[in-house]
């Protein structure tokens, strides 16, 4: 199943993350869309994979475990290295990195327990204001003119590090329902005594 296309374009976005790193480091401003280029790609990547997963039933177990590790790779590198390049700023950047990490760990126990934690809508349209916002980020100063492409971009980044506070927020509650419930009491077999 790692040979299938949804699991390709997976694939895929993981290794473009080495090239996104890479252009940070070329200078002009050419590599700067060509950074916001590859960015929108592997973005995509991530809708595609997804859907194809699901139209073509080619769900796996190895998609499931790679397409959010690979999501997390791309804006997880791409935020700190706008961060470290002073194109980003730092607070909201934070917030979102520590966020995801949070959500996985989270994600990781309602598995355990078999549980599952899924994607609210309010998470979708920070996902989408978030993918915006390191768009405008990645071209900066190289943009035209007449727009102020970082200054959106910084916005855009302050918002949805609002929304991942209240979309992280959302998720905990959730994961904390089950590991604050009381344990199942299950009725022992006749002739074994209850546990005290």
């Amino acid at each position: 199943m790692l040979s299938s296309p949804p699991n390709l374009l997976t694939v895929s976005r993981v290794l473009l993350v080495p090239v996104l790193v890479a252009l940070f480091y070329v200078e002009g401003d050419w590599a700067r869309w060509f950074a916001c280029l590859v960015f929108v790609v592997a973005a995509t990547t991530d809708y595609l994979d997804g859907y194809m997963a699901r139209a073509w039933a080619m769900q796996s177990p190895f998609g499931r475990w790679l397409d959010p590790v690979a999501d997390k790779l791309l804006v997880g590198a791409t935020v700190v290295m706008l961060v470290g390049f002073d194109r980003a700023p730092l607070l909201p950047a934070l917030v979102i990195v520590l966020r995801e990490i949070m959500v996985s760990g989270l994600r990781e126990y309602m598995a355990e327990v078999r549980a599952g934690l899924p994607v609210s809508r309010l998470a979708k349209w920070k996902t989408a204001v978030q993918m915006v916002a390191i768009g405008f980020l990645l071209v900066g100063e190289a943009g035209p003119v007449w727009l102020p492409v970082a200054w959106i971009g910084w916005v855009g980044l302050w918002v949805a590090a609002g929304l991942t506070l209240v979309t992280g927020w959302d998720y905990l509650q959730a994961g904390l329902r089950h590991m604050l419930a009381e344990p199942a009491r299950t009725t022992p077999p006749k002739g074994v005594p209850a546990p005290r």
